[in-house]
């Protein structure tokens, strides 16, 4: 298990992504480009979302990984939370292997409930460009992500678009990200902090609710 923490900016128009290229190409050399395609599984209930977690299933370029992540305190788009991430063998969860990782009372719980209704409930297809930064000391991996987040309903595609700066912690202190996003910021004033993670867009386009739930 790890804490991850991170730090999502929101608001890009085409013109900022290529901006914010630019911005850290200068300073670190080209970013990485990579596709990524995910699916996010829950009960037609969506006990994991009450239960505050999310279930992902993620296709990488040379393999498949699934993630489960209880959603923690988001405050000025800066978040922690829980998180369990493991390899699998091809297009299909192995909830067993995260069972057997997960060692927090209630998301194990939780999953454990859920595991025999999980169906995919939506998905998020994306351009992600990855830059990995230092800052004081501390290790910050950049991603700009560009897509869409797409769920079916009763026979209807909804949409929705993803366009967002993610700093995202490998080591050191949080102050690092901090000092990163003030910059940015300041490079980039239209730049507003995101508390919602994809996962809870994704369900609140499935509900086209504005609760807090998920």
């Amino acid at each position: 298990m790890g804490i991850k923490r991170e730090l999502k900016l929101l608001a890009l128009t085409p013109s900022q992504h290529d901006n914010v290229s630019h911005f850290f190409d200068e300073r670190t050399g080209p970013g990485k480009p990579i596709k990524l395609a995910n699916a996010y599984f829950d009960t037609p209930d969506c006990k994991l979302a009450k239960s505050k977690s999310a279930l992902r299933l993620r296709r990488m370029p040379k393999q498949w990984l699934q993630t489960f992540k209880t959603l923690g305190e988001s405050r000025a788009g800066l978040s922690e939370r829980h998180e369990w991430e493991m390899p699998v063998a091809g297009e299909a969860l192995e909830i067993e292997k995260l069972l057997a990782e997960c060692d927090r009372e209630a998301a194990h719980k939780a999953l454990e409930e859920a595991a025999p209704e999980l169906i995919a409930l939506f998905k998020t297809d994306f351009r992600r460009i990855v830059w990995d930064i230092e800052r004081e000391g501390s290790q910050i991996e950049v991603a700009l992500d560009r897509g869409e987040i797409t769920a079916d309903v009763d026979g209807e595609t909804r949409r929705a678009e993803i366009s967002e700066l993610e700093l995202e912690q490998k080591s050191g202190e949080a102050e690092a990200l901090s000092m990163l996003a003030a910059e940015l910021c300041g490079a980039f004033p239209e730049m507003v902090p995101e508390d919602l993670s994809k996962a809870e867009r994704g369900y609140r386009l499935r509900t086209q609710q504005d609760s807090d739930e998920a």
